[in-house]
């Protein structure tokens, strides 16, 4: 079983993300994937320079993947996919539908990212004919739905794609086109002063009577509290998951990753370290349940 380190969902300063990506070389994760899937409009760090930090990654002895954005308005956000598809040297995260047209149109695999809403086996079968190697359920489908779905994939007599969930971190819930952190703030979108690099975890957003609830993250609602599928570590491999999804976070993620390392070479399920495993059941993730 492998580890991954997502892509960053946040809005970290330039210096910032090199750091941590250049310190997560030494870390023992074996896929980085690296991009932004956000917000086009956060240019610390431009196409040109992630595809020269995946290359000084996979120097460093790991696969790389590069992600798209879950949602492509512009002309500039499918120029930016078509050089990252161009360099031909690193598979494709894809976020959206765009992404995959231009895998297929270039012969190039791809990972189906969690925001590709793969709900049945015959989307993930056509979406496999058109170059999908490795799959990312979305956080609306559990181990029962995965189980299911994988079940149908492989009585038509498929091989089935590399299957990686997301076992830490704030989930992803939702994507619009308007952006909420500059509601939030009273700002307009397009004159919002990249607000988001002030909230490197994003921003929380409470419940009227001052409940964590969500966090904010520009055109992303995120959950509030952290999910771990550690203890489930179990059930995970019996399911046939072949990588763990980490998605970073502003601090202890080397902790994080050094947990899963262990966990996973371990035949015991690791006690918890985050609050939530709720949706891997397909119930309510508060408060965390007991593995089973």
């Amino acid at each position: 079983m492998k580890l991954s380190l997502g892509p960053l969902q946040y809005f970290w300063p330039r210096e910032r993300t090199l750091a941590f990506y250049r310190e997560a070389a030494d870390w023992p994760v074996d896929v980085v994937y690296l991009g932004e899937t956000i917000c086009s409009k956060r240019r610390e760090l431009g196409t040109r320079d992630w595809i020269a930090l995946a290359e000084e990654l996979a120097a460093a002895g790991k696969e790389v993947v590069l992600s798209s954005l879950a949602l492509v308005e512009a002309e500039s956000e499918l120029n930016a996919i078509q050089r990252m598809i161009a360099h031909g040297g690193f598979w494709i995260e894809a976020n959206d539908l765009t992404a995959v047209q231009l895998c297929r149109e270039q012969g190039l695999s791809f990972v189906a990212g969690p925001s590709l809403n793969i709900y049945n086996h015959r989307a993930l079968e056509l979406l496999a004919q058109d170059g999908l190697r490795r799959w990312v359920p979305g956080v609306e489908q559990g181990l029962q739905q995965v189980d299911d779905l994988l079940a149908a994939y492989a009585a038509q007599g498929h091989a089935l794609p590399e299957l990686e969930v997301i076992a830490w971190g704030r989930l992803p819930l939702s994507y619009s086109a308007r952006c909420f952190t500059a509601r939030a703030l009273d700002v307009a979108k397009d004159a919002c002063g990249f607000r988001c690099i002030e909230h490197p975890d994003g921003l929380p957003l409470a419940t009227r009577e001052g409940t964590p609830f969500l966090r904010i993250n520009g055109i992303q609602i995120l959950g509030e509290e952290v999910t771990d599928l550690g203890p489930e570590l179990p059930t995970l491999r019996a399911l046939g998951v072949g990588l763990l999804r980490l998605y970073p976070q502003a601090t202890g993620m080397r902790e994080v990753v050094e947990h899963f390392d262990l966990a996973r070479r371990s035949p015991l399920a690791p006690p918890r370290l985050g609050a939530v495993n709720g949706y891997w059941h397909g119930l309510p993730g508060k408060p965390g349940l007991p593995p089973g």
